[in-house]
């Protein structure tokens, strides 16, 4: 039990960092919650857990960063939050420096003012500065016209 807890706040955080580096040790938690419905003792658990783990950030990441990389080397669109970075986005719920909402590409996103002295209101276009977790930064878009649908950088 304790090994698919584990494995299901690593996979969580995952969402959280988008690094692609914490599922690949819930993938060996995963395992050792195999191992521990085998009947596998606690100490052979953890090994399967450190063997997993290890196996995946070895052979997996490398392949990752290398498609990562050649993507954006080949001049092809970011993937990931980083695709969200440059887009217009509306305001559905008022946005300021602690809390809002905002619409990208019909996905809800919660949302915060990069400048702590602006605020925007409903249906006000803003662009994604950056994004932080699952937060988007705003600044106003000073680019769409009022009522044009915002497009996205691909």
């Amino acid at each position: 039990m304790l090994w698919i807890v584990l494995g299901v706040v690593l996979a969580v955080a995952e969402i959280f960092t988008t690094t692609l580096f914490l599922i690949m040790f819930a993938a060996g938690a995963f395992a050792a919650a195999a191992a521990a419905a085998l009947g596998a003792p606690v100490a052979i658990q953890a090994l399967v857990f450190a063997v997993v783990s290890t196996l995946c950030v070895a052979l997996l990441r490398p392949v990752i960063r290398r498609h990562a990389n050649a993507a954006l080397e080949g001049g092809e669109r970011s993937f990931g939050v980083e695709a969200l970075e440059g887009t217009a986005a509306l305001v559905v719920e008022p946005v300021d420096v602690e809390h809002g909402l905002i619409k990208i590409d019909g996905e809800l996103w919660t949302a915060r003012a990069y400048d702590a002295t602006r605020s925007y209101a409903v249906g006000e276009r803003v662009q994604v500065i950056k994004v932080r977790g699952a937060t988007a930064l705003v600044w106003q878009d000073e680019i769409s016209t009022p009522g044009a649908l915002p497009e996205t950088k691909r």
